[in-house]
């Protein structure tokens, strides 16, 4: 099963060789792959517990044993090495297991967002060529495998579908089943280049179209093996806890190849529900997450009548929002001296600024932190691409070993973010302070940031323009205690329409867009403010939108 010819971005496409000799000279990249990380702990460490997530609870021999059966299932079922295997699960261990057989056999992983549906899906399996599918039968009432049963008849690249805690119709497996195959090691291969691409995350919303970000194991695996010794400080006897997504850059790095760097154990939450996550950090005695801001508020709002023994958990870092410096506190004293630290990162860069346990709460509370990792260079750029003076304004650009290669199949969105000097513009504008330490303070794209997740306003405004009785409309962020951001939607009507927001977001679900993305609020308006050259002026429809009903 070959999925169709496409040009591979290799690391040259990315950096110059003398860029590549200091990665390997430094020890920032280091070879290997995930595989061999689980040989090793199944080796030493047999019985150690290795995933968990309230359902299942396997150690590491027992995932080496199930990756070996899907992995010789997958070739049996036609999978290259170098292939896309997309891989649309929850926080469920069999995450964790279908990764690391995608990776024993040199495919390349595609993670989507359980969230996600018909519309986000469908756009991944075309641009990534994915040649097989890993899904769940049904998850929150939602028919998964009924969705890609349905794409699998109108792409025949699709050749392949595997279904998890799920009924499997004529000509697909089960999990279950595809694991407990006899495993043939003969049949993976040598093992992968660690300079190829080793993973495909796609973009949560930066832009209309989502983007398929290219990492290698090795620009994967410096962000990851940095975090566990430079900042989570991870032992062997750890658990992490994870309830971002490990469908997405966060979950996956920190909750699946932090813990596997040093053969600790990870424990995910499929759900996020702030009195469950505590229970399970109480009962795994979980000792660090990385997660949105908003999750700790809701964490501490429960903790308030759960009363819960937190005290096992010593970091909880926070991205895509400020600390406030009462919530660091409040953090500090229900966690019994648990550390809360923020983050800065993105999916083509992983971790870029954070910061570190010996930081101090004016740091953290007045910052995202300085460079996270050795080999990370954080420069602010103005409009003229020049470096921007200690203290002014500019647009935060990366430069370092754990940067993507590239946008899968988008060389000139590619070229338009990485320029020659290698670095990566965010489209995020920051201010560096003389020590170095970032703060984060506007952006460039139009973002709404929903509970930690990007969602384009170009791309729901594209969804609701479709609405019949919609004329013009514009998207807009408007402030929530819980999750930081939601959406509203401003809508000039068609002639003698009154659309409201049951029919909006009804006509939407219809169409197959994820939940998260749905518009909260509908302000009807008989213009939109425009400039003189006719761009739409959002900053009166976010303040409209603040105050509106």
């Amino acid at each position: 099963m070959t999925s169709p010819t496409i040009p591979v971005l290799t690391v040259h496409d990315r950096y110059d060789e003398e860029s590549v000799r200091l990665f390997r000279d430094r020890g920032w990249w280091r070879g290997g792959s995930p595989v061999e990380l689980l040989d090793r702990w199944a080796a030493e460490t047999p019985g150690r517990r290795f995933v968990s997530d309230g359902t299942v609870e396997w150690d590491y021999t027992t995932v080496r044993d199930r990756v070996d059966g899907l992995a010789t299932a997958l070739v049996g079922a036609g999978v290259e090495r170098g292939d896309r295997v997309v891989m649309q699960l929850p926080n469920w261990a069999e995450f964790v297991v279908g990764y690391l057989a995608i990776a024993r056999i040199g495919a390349v992983l595609v993670p989507i967002m359980a969230v996600y549906r018909r519309t986000e899906v469908e756009h991944v399996l075309r641009n990534s060529g994915a040649v097989a599918a890993i899904c769940p039968g049904e998850f929150r009432g939602f028919d998964h495998a009924g969705m890609f049963r349905a794409l699998r008849t109108e792409i025949p690249e699709l050749g392949t579908l595997i279904v998890a805690r799920g009924t499997v119709e004529e000509d697909e497996l089960g999990f279950e089943e595809a694991c407990a195959t006899e495993a043939d090691p003969a049949m993976f291969g040598p093992p992968a280049d660690p300079d190829l691409p080793h993973l495909i995350v796609y973009t949560s919303g930066t832009e209309s179209t989502a983007k398929g970000c290219v990492h290698t194991w090795n620009t994967a695996f410096y962000s990851a093996r940095g975090l566990a010794h430079d900042v989570f400080q991870t032992r062997r006897e750890d658990v992490v806890f994870m309830p971002s997504p490990v469908a997405h850059a966060t979950g996956l790095v920190v909750g699946v190849l932090v813990p596997l760097a040093v053969g600790a154990e990870t424990h995910l939450l499929d759900v996020w529900e702030p009195q469950e996550g505590l229970r399970r950090i109480e009962r795994y005695r979980c000792t660090a997450t990385a997660t949105a801001t908003p999750f700790v508020r809701m964490a501490l709002d429960a903790q308030r009548t759960a009363q819960r023994d937190l005290s096992s958990m010593r970091f909880w870092l926070c991205a895509g929002a400020p600390i406030p410096a009462a919530l660091a506190d409040e953090f500090h004293e229900a966690f019994a001296g648990g550390v809360l630290m923020p983050l800065y990162g993105a999916t083509e860069i992983l971790a870029g600024t954070c910061c570190h346990p010996g930081d101090s709460l004016e740091r953290r509370a007045g910052s995202d932190g300085s460079a996270a990792l050795d080999g990370i260079e954080i420069t602010l750029l103005g409009p003229d691409g020049e470096a921007v003076p200690t203290g002014e304004e500019g647009e935060i650009c990366y430069a370092g070993p754990g940067a993507i290669l590239g946008y899968w199949r988008d060389p000139q969105r590619t070229a338009a973010t990485i320029d020659r000097q290698g670095r990566h513009h965010t489209g995020d504008l920051g201010r560096l302070d003389e020590q170095g330490y970032l703060r984060v303070t506007g952006r460039l794209k139009d973002i709404i940031i929903r509970g930690g997740t990007n969602i384009s306003a170009a791309e729901v405004e594209g969804y609701i323009l479709d609405h019949p009785a919609v004329a013009q409309v514009a998207v807009v962020a408007y402030p929530d205690e819980r999750l930081g951001e939601k959406v509203c939607a401003v809508v000039v009507p068609t002639a003698g329409e009154q659309p409201t927001l049951p029919e909006v977001t009804d006509f939407l679900r219809g169409r197959g867009i994820s939940t998260q993305k749905l518009p909260e609020k509908l302000l009807l308006v008989d213009e939109l403010p425009m400039t003189a050259t006719g761009k739409v002026q959002k900053f009166v429809l976010r303040d409209l939108a603040r105050g509106g009903a």
